[in-house]
């Protein structure tokens, strides 16, 4: 196997928990995922060299989106969530944050998730979604923002994307 697959092979975990986290859903998170390693495979070739975890994370970021505007043509199913008042606390806490994430508009949660979940830096996530290192820190400071007055109880309302 070439180094170039073996690279990728060894950034399987982290984008799994990207896209699984992105989408809340494992099946979606799965199928993004192997689409992002056909393309990356498929495209060998035209990988110049650099991050490859970014480009990777770009590649799937951006199927993503794709997958988000298909939806959005589609009509919106609402989830529901279960308010079992005999859940632990951990198990509650585990909930409200996931309800505090599914309450973001993608950009943030996905700004949010690249820096917190993956550890990537501002410049990379702003490489990844293509805008200003600005941008990112906006984002990120509203999706902070956000999940921490949701977690407070104040369930703010939704912001607009920057």
């Amino acid at each position: 196997m070439s180094a170039f697959r073996d690279s990728v092979e060894s950034l399987i975990p982290s984008l799994r928990r990207y896209a699984r986290a992105l989408t809340r859903d494992a099946d979606i998170a799965d199928d993004l995922v192997q689409d992002t390693l056909v393309r990356a495979l498929r495209s060998e070739k035209l990988f110049i060299g650099g991050d490859l975890r970014s480009w990777l994370y770009t590649i799937l970021t951006n199927l993503n989106r794709n997958r988000r505007r298909s939806l959005a043509r589609r009509p919106h199913m609402t989830e529901l969530f279960d308010n079992n008042p005999d859940a632990s606390g951990t198990e509650a806490e585990g909930r409200d944050i996931a309800r505090a994430l599914a309450a973001l508009v993608e950009d943030q949660r996905s700004v949010l998730l690249l820096v917190m979940l993956e550890g990537l830096s501002y410049r990379e996530v702003a490489e990844i979604q293509s805008v200003p290192i600005g941008t990112v820190m906006s984002r990120l400071a509203r999706a902070r923002a956000h999940v921490k007055a949701y977690l407070e109880g104040t369930r703010p309302a939704l912001r607009s994307v920057k």
